[in-house]
């Protein structure tokens, strides 16, 4: 099963894997797929750490990095070195007590004194996104990915002059117009079934506008595909592959905490909600009494990104320290229905291959038949 995209990325199959996980994306590309190293959660050190690791253990097969520069974000005109501090100073005090209560009210302890607090800001802005993209280019990644927005064309002509390939995520049409006429060379349509920062059309819908409006440009489907069908499915819709990214959090190799994995396995379908309670934009997760409480009218209502995830950082922190079941929660697409049992990654990759072609095997027997 291959297409244009595998022989310009020199892999095996057409299947794109979203972790930040890095032995996930070493298992998903040394399967024949492309494992994509979500660099957001990294300081710059952490990410030197983690893909000096990932050149050590993916066998040479080729892999790429996940970074985030967006488009509009609060703050964005802002300059001076203390920028998290600035923006902090942004932050309303009745929210600051909204999160507090909370956290109080489902019993979730303060940190320790000594405990270092997380990152508040991580790169949920150019400039951060910048200095991940200049680490990543100094490894042999094949494909830097950008959400959000379409990446400045300076950092697409920079990977671009050391042979490094592009990949913007859109959710309509016109954002994907949008990447292509910076130099974006893969579109990814991502529908609202999937994990994280979405629009609202369904990938269905979305996949077809999108290869339209864009052709010949390479456009590969994104939203509940954890199945080999659904990715046939894509390919019939004319994505030359998929982007996958919940299924990868219920593998064996994931680091997905004990909890959230639990509470992944158990979800349905029905369970996850677009909500800006993490970051300050649309986002779908799992619905949590987190998410009920910043989706509830009689509440102060989230903040503008970045300032809603730089006010929940150290809540979301507490929360994960405390193994609280009812506020714990994490992006999540609504594939998580089918995500039921742990699987090695080598076995969902082979599935998804082997399940694709067995399904088209099947549509030409059945097409043919009628045709007969």
């Amino acid at each position: 099963m291959r297409t244009e995209i595998c022989d310009r990325l020199g892999i095996e199959f057409p299947i794109f894997a979203f972790s930040h996980c890095r032995d996930v994306v070493a298992a998903v590309s040394k399967a024949g797929g492309l494992g994509m190293l979500g660099a957001l959660v990294f300081s710059p050190e952490q990410l030197e750490i983690e893909l000096n690791w990932i050149d050590e253990h993916v066998g040479g097969k080729p892999y790429g990095v996940d970074v985030v520069m967006p488009a509009k974000y609060e703050g964005a005109d802002l300059t001076g070195k203390d920028l998290e501090g600035t923006l902090r100073g942004m932050i309303p005090a009745t929210h600051v007590e909204y999160v507090e209560a909370i956290l109080t009210r489902y019993g979730v302890a303060p940190l320790p004194p000594d405990e270092p607090k997380p990152k508040a800001l991580l790169g949920w802005s150019e400039g951060a996104g910048r200095s991940q993209v200049d680490i990543a280019l100094q490894h042999p990644i094949k494909l830097i990915a950008n959400a959000l927005g379409p990446p400045p064309e300076d950092v697409v002509v920079q990977a671009h002059e050391q042979g490094v390939l592009v990949a913007g995520l859109v959710g309509d049409a016109n954002q994907a117009r949008k990447q292509v006429d910076v130099g974006v060379d893969i579109i990814i349509a991502s529908g609202t079934e999937a994990g994280g920062h979405t629009g609202e059309v369904a990938t269905f819908v979305l996949v077809p506008e999108v290869v339209d409006a864009i052709s010949p440009v390479p456009v590969l489907a994104a939203g509940g595909i954890g199945d080999g069908r659904q990715v046939a499915a894509a390919l019939a819709l004319g994505a030359q592959g998929v982007w996958t990214g919940s299924i990868w959090l219920t593998v064996a190799e994931a680091d997905t905490t004990p909890l959230i994995r639990e509470k992944l396995l158990a979800a349905g379908s029905r369970d996850t909600v677009r909500s800006r309670a993490l970051t300050g934009k649309p986002a779908r997760q799992l619905r949590t009494a987190w998410t009920d409480a910043w989706d509830d009218p009689n509440g102060p209502g989230p903040l503008p990104m970045p300032l809603q995830f730089m006010l929940t950082a150290e809540a979301q922190h507490r929360i994960g320290r405390s193994g609280n079941k009812e506020l714990a929660g994490m992006p999540v697409g609504q594939i998580v229905g089918r995500m039921n049992s742990i699987r090695t990654t080598q076995d969902v990759m082979y599935g998804l291959v082997e399940g694709a072609i067995k399904t088209i095997e099947e549509m030409q027997a059945k097409l043919g038949s009628v045709v007969g």
